[in-house]
């Protein structure tokens, strides 16, 4: 007999409804992480690694970096990074979910608005309900609602700043931000955008540097995760000083955290060099989009033109079944369920990852369209 009985209630109905999640190792193609120019297990990472270890670089980071764990190889790397996303300054911090608590729980003041794109992610919610700042969101994608809000904001007496959340590509749909309408925006109603580049930061945008507006003269605080295509871990802020500098003092999740482990921001360093230094990495990754693209097309399947591409099967046992029998068929696919998607939509997130090839590709429609026809019309 279980001591948490609620909890076990709680689990047997979670998998009556088909969302009882589990851990399981990755198997067969990887269409399913966000490994996507394939650096995760590249030799040249790897090696950048080895290299730190051998010029003293330790393991640990011993504490926040408020106290001793702040290397210099962190440093290093918050320069490198400042320069190559033409940014002010930079802070690097132990994950995305981390730098967007830390943001929007820091920033925004009592009196200002965060308004936020509906499918914004988890972590930018849970920075939004710890600070003290009102809060709306607008629908997916659509600035006219975005200005609307504002409008009516201002009308009702708001009289603090504006903090206009979004995602440069959505991680669940596949789909871009149309950027432009927000930098407008933005500039109209003197907001900060904050912008997060996980899905787009190194395939996208010059030498990798994701889909923000370089040269943007508004204020713009921009997230560059490092566990997707630059295949390490953590985050990098992007911002001006006075941002960074209110962050290291008054970010809880940055002050009372213990620092990443030096040896990867030692591989983000790498990765950064990589995009610079050779385009090959890119080249392929949008070779593997043009093909999937084609693909997708020809069987029915939508796509927005990015290295996601949703197939969406609505009921949640349906999507787990058909989850199970690609993974029979050597094709690692994983089924997104709600909370994390709208009900009524859950989904396969077929994801192209930088190691597979473009036999690899075909593999994987030519399967689609025998094991799920009803899907792909």
């Amino acid at each position: 007999m279980t001591p948490y009985p609620r909890h076990a209630l709680r689990l047997e109905q979670l998998e009556a409804r088909g969302r009882l999640r589990a851990l399981a190792p990755g198997r067969g193609l990887d269409f399913s992480s966000n490994d996507y120019l394939g650096l995760r297990d590249s030799i040249e990472l790897a090696q950048s690694v080895s290299e730190a270890l051998a010029r003293g670089v330790p393991v640990g980071s011993g504490g926040s970096r408020l106290l001793r764990g702040n290397d210099a190889e962190f440093e290093r790397l918050e320069a490198e990074a400042a320069a190559f996303f033409g940014a002010k300054a930079c802070l690097y911090m132990g994950g995305g979910f981390q730098a967007n608590q830390a943001l929007l729980s820091c920033l925004p003041m009592n009196g200002d608005l965060v308004l936020h794109d509906a499918l914004v992610h988890a972590s930018m919610h849970e920075g939004m309900r710890l600070g003290s700042a009102e809060q709306r969101s607008f629908r997916h994608n659509d600035a006219r609602d975005a200005a609307a809000q504002i409008r009516r904001w201002r009308e009702r007496g708001g009289k603090g700043r504006v903090w206009l959340a979004l995602e440069t590509l959505y991680s669940m749909d596949g789909d871009f931000a149309p950027l432009a309408d927000f930098v407008a925006i933005a500039r109209k109603h003197d907001a900060t955008l904050i912008l997060d580049e996980a899905h787009a930061t190194g395939l996208y945008g010059a030498n990798g540097r994701g889909l923000a507006p370089s040269d943007c003269d508004v204020p713009m605080i921009v997230i560059h995760t490092c566990g997707k295509a630059l295949g390490a871990s953590g985050a990098l802020i992007c911002a001006d000083s006075v941002v960074i500098r209110t962050l290291i003092n008054r970010a809880r999740p940055f002050i009372y955290a213990t620092a990443p482990s030096p040896l990867m921001a030692a591989a983000v360093r790498c990765a950064l060099r990589l995009l610079q230094t050779q385009p090959q990495w890119r080249n392929h990754a949008a070779a593997l989009r043009q093909r999937a693209h084609q693909a997708a097309e020809s069987i029915g399947l939508r796509h927005s033109g990015s290295q996601i591409l949703p197939l969406i099967v609505g009921d949640d046992p349906a999507a787990i079944r058909l989850a199970q029998r690609l993974q029979a068929a050597g094709l690692d696919l994983r089924a997104v369920r709600p909370p994390t998607v709208p009900r009524g939509t859950a989904r396969l997130r077929i994801s192209l990852t930088g190691r597979l090839q473009p036999r690899d590709i075909d593999t994987l429609f030519s399967t689609l369209a025998t094991l799920a026809p009803e899907l792909t019309p």
